[in-house]
């Protein structure tokens, strides 16, 4: 009954998050400064075309009519149209603009399906090496507090938090791809073209998490029931991994909710380094070239997915630890 009650408040409160992020993205598009329409038809385009051309696509109604218009598609699985793609994927503009009218232009919801698993698959490896080296180092940095294992997570922490991610892609292309030729960097043709910008994005994670969990492990490994453990008799790796850890999972499980609501900026840069062919690189494409319905189907999606993961995490967390309230 709790997962029940709880599952239906989160959802709630998700579609409502969802909702006002699409608002917020939806009339902002519409008063920020330039004309999209004028952008897909061509610098030379006459006044008069590119007026008639916005009237019948809706651009000139008020936003609440458009926006109403647009939600009643989206409540029913459409997210409408690209304004410069075609249904054959490649960007278009001036003189191309009459055959995206014609009902060839890509849906914006199979752009999506069609880059969303590259970006699924690149942060979920990005934060598979992010938690192995977190624990690696932030474990005996918590069992160690104040000696040189301690020390040497706080340095390394303190190090990857200052290494801006555009120049650390960079140089990892450089070193390993250009030099060593270890990796392959830019494109993708195969599972290898994600390692590289995966360990971009898994040095950006890492030292939020190796600082919560040394900090999390030092405070468990001090509590009265590790005491009682040992007193028990029981091994100290045992009360390490089925006590300790345990406790010291649900903060840096809340952690990594708010962190993959943070992804989406480093996912932006490093797939427009490596020329990633992700949901990043989409929505960069989408922003130079006005692309409202584009943009639009990119922040549902991405909100909803971000919902849906805190959703996830915070039911795990109450699960491991019933005292908990969300």
């Amino acid at each position: 009954m709790f997962i029940l009650s709880f599952l239906v408040r989160r959802l709630a409160q998700g579609a409502l998050i969802v909702f006002l992020v699409t608002l917020l993205i939806f009339t902002l598009l519409r008063v920020v400064p330039g004309d999209p329409v004028r952008l897909m038809a061509g610098g030379m385009a006459p006044e008069a075309l590119i007026e008639q051309i916005a009237k019948d696509m809706g651009l000139r109604d008020p936003i609440l009519v458009q926006f109403g218009r647009y939600m009643s598609g989206v409540v029913r699985g459409d997210l409408g149209q690209s304004f410069v793609r075609p249904a054959s994927g490649a960007s278009t503009g001036g003189s191309s603009f009459g055959d995206s009218t014609r009902g060839e232009r890509a849906e914006v919801l199979t752009l999506i399906a069609d880059t969303l698993p590259m970006t699924l698959q690149l942060g979920g490896l990005a934060i598979f090496f992010a938690l192995v080296f977190s624990f690696l180092v932030g474990i005996p940095g918590g069992l160690a507090p104040g000696r040189w294992p301690d020390r040497v997570a706080f340095y390394i922490s303190s190090i990857f938090i200052s290494l801006p991610n555009f120049w650390l892609g960079i140089v990892l292309a450089m070193l390993l791809s250009v030099k060593l030729g270890w990796l392959p960097a830019i494109g993708y043709s195969g599972f290898a073209y994600t390692i590289l910008p995966a360990i971009v994005l898994a040095v950006e994670l890492a030292p939020v998490l190796i600082r919560t969990l040394t900090g999390s492990v030092a405070t468990v490994m001090m509590e009265p029931f590790i005491a009682v453990g040992n007193v028990r008799g029981l091994s100290r790796s045992r009360i390490i991994v089925a006590h300790a850890l345990r406790n010291a999972s649900v903060p840096l499980l809340n952690l990594i909710g708010i962190q993959i609501s943070g992804l989406l900026g480093g996912v932006l840069v490093v797939e427009f380094i490596f020329d990633y062919p992700g949901l990043g690189l989409l929505t960069i494409n989408a922003v130079l070239q006005r692309d409202f319905p584009l943009i639009q189907g990119i922040a549902i999606v991405t909100s909803a997915i971000f919902v849906f993961i805190n959703i996830a995490v915070d039911l795990i967390a109450t699960m491991i630890d019933p005292r908990l309230e969300y």
